[in-house]
């Protein structure tokens, strides 16, 4: 079943979803008429940091198992957006950004119900070529942390991001019965690298990337 903005409210009010900072007005403002929440989603905004990942002598190898947080923090350039300095996104560009607010949705213990998510592009978006979060929109029931996007335009010309524009919505769904915690391998993440831990080291320049 998935959440109305009705549901999406008492969700919040009840601890259920939790959303920081909680997305506002609940519904249109007199005058500016905007809300973030649509009738069953609720859209995020891009926080301050694209990361550019780096070309190298490694290939991936999602057969084998590694830390790939730690991998892109090496192997990648992080920038900061501000409005007077956003990130210009090329053609063809693949990147990393973060979305400024952080999800949980937590599991209680003997719950018979939980939430879960998809972390989806908008439409407005798309239409100018721009693809976000590609591939992986799941959000599974324990998660806690911003989420990463991983976006490329596919468009005819640059697209600027800025941070705090509405980049993606949110999807709220209810998972029936209470799960066992399987925690994905970025719970935690702090930056758009998924690290969830102070990075200290140099770049990788490893022949193989073994993920």
């Amino acid at each position: 079943m998935i959440l109305s903005n009705v549901e999406l409210h008492r969700a919040l009010d009840e601890g259920r979803l939790i959303i920081s900072p909680e997305p506002s007005p609940r519904t249109p403002t007199l005058g500016s008429g905007h809300s973030p929440y649509a009738t069953h989603a609720v859209d995020l905004r891009l926080g301050g940091e694209i990361r550019v990942p780096m070309s190298g002598s490694y290939a991936y190898d999602h057969t084998q198992t590694a830390d790939l947080a730690d991998h892109l923090a090496r192997n990648s350039e992080k920038f900061k957006i501000s409005d007077e300095t956003p990130f210009r996104l090329k053609r063809d560009q693949f990147v990393l950004g973060i979305t400024h607010e952080s999800v949980s949705l937590p599991i209680t213990e003997g719950c018979e119900t939980c939430l879960a998510a998809r972390i989806e592009g908008k439409s407005s978006r798309a239409r100018t070529g721009l693809l976000i979060h590609f591939t992986a929109p799941t959000v599974h029931p324990g998660w806690k942390g911003p989420l990463v996007l991983e976006m490329i335009n596919l468009g005819s010309s640059p697209i600027l991001l800025v941070p705090m524009m509405y980049i993606a919505q949110l999807i709220v769904e209810e998972v029936k019965g209470c799960p066992n915690r399987n925690d994905s391998r970025f719970q935690g993440q702090k930056d758009t690298s998924g690290i969830s831990h102070p990075f200290a080291g140099g770049k990788d320049d490893c022949d193989i990337a073994k993920l």
